[in-house]
Order: C-alpha cells, then sequence, then structure tokens
C-alpha cells in the first residue's frame, strides 16, 4: 500500500512536517486538515488523487509531527503563513487546495488573499464564520480569550492506556467513525509518553480564539476575491439546510453541495461520496 514519505520546512521558525505522495511533475495539490487532527487524517482522498497530482499534506503548526509554537498563537492567518511558505518550498507557481473545517478557513482566506495561487479550491464543512454572524464587543473577546489561556495553563493532557483506548474514544465523539479508520487516526495522531501511555499530538493551546481573529466582513471581503473554481462541500453540520443558501453569491464562482448522511466529517463518514464529489469538480471523473 502506498504511503507518503515524511518532509519538514521551516515558517517563523517552526519545523514543520509534511506528507509528501510523490508524482512530482504533476500539478501540486495541497490537503489541509482542521483543529487537532493532522496530515494522515486525508489518506484515504490523498491515495487516488495522487495519480493526478503531486499530493502535499502539511500537519499545521502545533499539530501531528510539526513543532508548536510558544504562547501558543495560533491565529487562522499564522496558518496562512506557513501555507504561504510551504507553496515557496515546493516552488509551486500555484496550487489547488482542499481544506476541512479549519483547514478549509484557512484555505480560504489563503485563496482570498493571494488568489493567483491557486487554481481551484475545495472545502469541506470549512464555512464556519456565517457573513452575519454578530461580532461581540472587544472587551468580550479578550476577557473570554484570557479566561481560555487561563484554563488551558492548567490543563492536563489526557493519557490513554492504549492507541486502541485512544481511538474508542473518538468513536464515542463521531458515531459514523469506522474502527478501523479510528484506530489509523489514533496511530497517526497521538505520540507515545515515557511512561507508555500515549497523548494526542496536537498543542492544547490550539482551542484558544484569538481576539484579534478575522470578522464576517473580513471573510466577505476575502471570498470576492477567490478568483478560481469554488466547490464548498457540507456535511449535515455547519452549513446544514438554510444556512447554506445563497452562500455561493459572495464568491465569483462558487457552489454549494451537501453530503447526504455526513455529519462535520464528511471524508470520513462518506469518502467515497466525498472523493466523487471532488473528482467530478476537478474533472477527473472521465480519464480513468
Amino acid at each position: 500500500m502506498l504511503v507518503p514519505q515524511s518532509r519538514y520546512y521551516e515558517s517563523h521558525g517552526l519545523r514543520l512536517h509534511y506528507a509528501d505522495w510523490g508524482n512530482e511533475g504533476a500539478p501540486p495539490l495541497m490537503l489541509v486538515h482542521g483543529g487537532r487532527d493532522h496530515c494522515r487524517s486525508w489518506d484515504a482522498i490523498a491515495r487516488p488523487l495522487r495519480q493526478h497530482f503531486h499530493v502535499i499534506a502539511p500537519d499545521l503548526r502545533g499539530h501531528g509531527d510539526s513543532d508548536w509554537t510558544r504562547g501558543g498563537s495560533y491565529a487562522l492567518t499564522e496558518y496562512v503563513y506557513d501555507l504561504i511558505q510551504l507553496v515557496r518550498a515546493i516552488a509551486a507557481p500555484q496550487v489547488t487546495l482542499i481544506g476541512h473545517s479549519m483547514g478549509g478557513m484557512v484555505s480560504l482566506i489563503f485563496s482570498g488573499a493571494f488568489p493567483e495561487l491557486v487554481s481551484k479550491l475545495v472545502v469541506l464543512d470549512g464555512v464556519t464564520m456565517l457573513p452575519d454572524a454578530p461580532k461581540p464587543p472587544t472587551h468580550e473577546r479578550i476577557s473570554k480569550w484570557v479566561s481560555q489561556l487561563d484554563r488551558l495553563h492548567d490543563r492536563t493532557p489526557r493519557r490513554y492506556s492504549t492507541l486502541e483506548d485512544a481511538a474508542a474514544q473518538m468513536v464515542l465523539h463521531n458515531k459514523r467513525l469506522s474502527r478501523e479508520l479510528a484506530q489509523h487516526l489514533a496511530t497517526h495522531g497521538a505520540r507515545r509518553n515515557e511512561d507508555g501511555t500515549y497523548s494526542w499530538k496536537f498543542d492544547p493551546y490550539q482551542r484558544a480564539s484569538a481576539p484579534h481573529r478575522l470578522w464576517p466582513d473580513d471573510h466577505v471581503a476575502l471570498w470576492s476575491r477567490i478568483a478560481c473554481p469554488t466547490l464548498l462541500n457540507a456535511g449535515e453540520s455547519f452549513l446544514a439546510g438554510a444556512r447554506s443558501a445563497g452562500l455561493e453569491r459572495y464568491f465569483q464562482q462558487a457552489r454549494v453541495e451537501t453530503i447526504a448522511g455526513a455529519g462535520h466529517w464528511l471524508q470520513h463518514d462518506k469518502p467515497d461520496e466525498v472523493l466523487g464529489e471532488i473528482r467530478r469538480f476537478l474533472g477527473l471523473e472521465s480519464i480513468d
């Protein structure tokens, strides 16, 4: 079974990891995972797309095998900077971006800020800031952020006796997740502690919401700058039903599709359906 090569690059003084699926002569395609996830979460999507693309799947800062930041700084724009550095590292004039959840938001910001660098964009349940979302007062945002950091300072990472126990915890959070996939995700998403137990690789400080984040008007302005064809794929969660109605009007050329029977982790819940949507969008359905 094809497995990717582990490679590293530097950004912002951090050593960041990515999975390189090879096929370097092909157009680059980047898979951007969500919060508290990792690059090997994409394996079922990466393997078949590798026939047509040079597939790259980064571990975002504070996740997987990438460095954690000092001080727990994880604004979306910092992830965007890291992606810019990765695009430079692989010397890509343009990339196709596929992002899930937080990775979808990062991909949207990237594509709006640097539209000339993105040829096509797929966002899997990643529009988590809707245009009509209220903006809390500044003092409330700062107070919330300080409270979050205080709680995280005293937080002890959860320890699991075995990888099987860690996988079982994932199934508790997503009933649609198969045991086999949960085991795969836990194997690549947890590291062994000195006492033989396992803890998740992601930095707990990634949970904090930066008070200087982008807000609805910022996102809408960036969406309007995205020049490439865009597919907004949703499960039965963030963009379910009426919430997705008319969202495409904020983009130059976008459409919204819903995957029935899938939750937020739609690429895990319905991998064949999601891959089929991606293949059709990328014009691959008649190639194989």
